[in-house]
C-alpha cells in the first residue's frame, strides 16, 4: 500500500534562507508513517497498551532538492519489508510530484518493558500486508 500524507512548510519549519532545516524532513516523514499505520489499520495506542511501540533502528537519507517556506508537500510511504520485529518502509517528500528528499526507514518493534525487540504481532503483520 502506497499512503500520501500532505505537508504544508511553515516558517518554522525553515532557516534563515527560508529553506527547509535538513531535520525537519525527518519529523515530516516521522508523521507520514504514523499516518500509514493508522490508515493501514494499525492503532499505535493499542499497541502501547499491550506494551509495544516502534522505534526508529535505522534511517538512511539522501537530500535531493530543497522545499521552501510555505511549499504544498506530500509525504509517500511505501511498504519495504516487515518480518521478525521489523518493518522497513521507503519514504518520499514530493512537491508536485518531484522528489525533494528520500529515505530508508527501518523501525523495530520492542517489549517497553525490557527495551527488546519483540516480533510483530500477528495483527499488525496481516494489517501491513493487505
Amino acid at each position: 500500500m502506497t499512503h500520501r500524507f500532505p505537508v504544508r512548510v511553515y516558517y518554522e519549519d525553515t532557516d534563515l534562507g527560508q529553506v527547509v532545516y535538513y531535520a525537519n524532513y525527518l519529523k515530516f516523514i516521522e508523521r507520514g508513517r504514523s499516518e500509514w499505520l493508522r490508515a493501514a489499520g494499525v492503532d499505535q495506542s493499542v499497541l502501547l497498551e499491550r506494551g509495544l511501540a516502534f522505534v526508529v533502528r535505522r534511517v538512511e537519507a539522501d537530500y535531493l532538492r530543497p522545499a521552501r517556506f510555505d511549499d504544498a508537500l506530500e509525504v509517500v510511504t511505501t511498504l519495504d519489508h516487515a518480518a521478525g520485529p521489523r518493518i522497513t518502509v521507503a519514504q518520499a517528500v514530493e512537491r508536485d510530484g518531484t522528489a525533494l528528499f528520500r529515505a530508508m526507514v527501518t523501525v523495530v518493534c520492542v517489549d517497553l518493558a525490557a527495551m527488546r525487540p519483540q516480533r510483530l504481532p500477528p495483527d499488525v503483520l496481516a494489517a501491513l500486508s493487505r
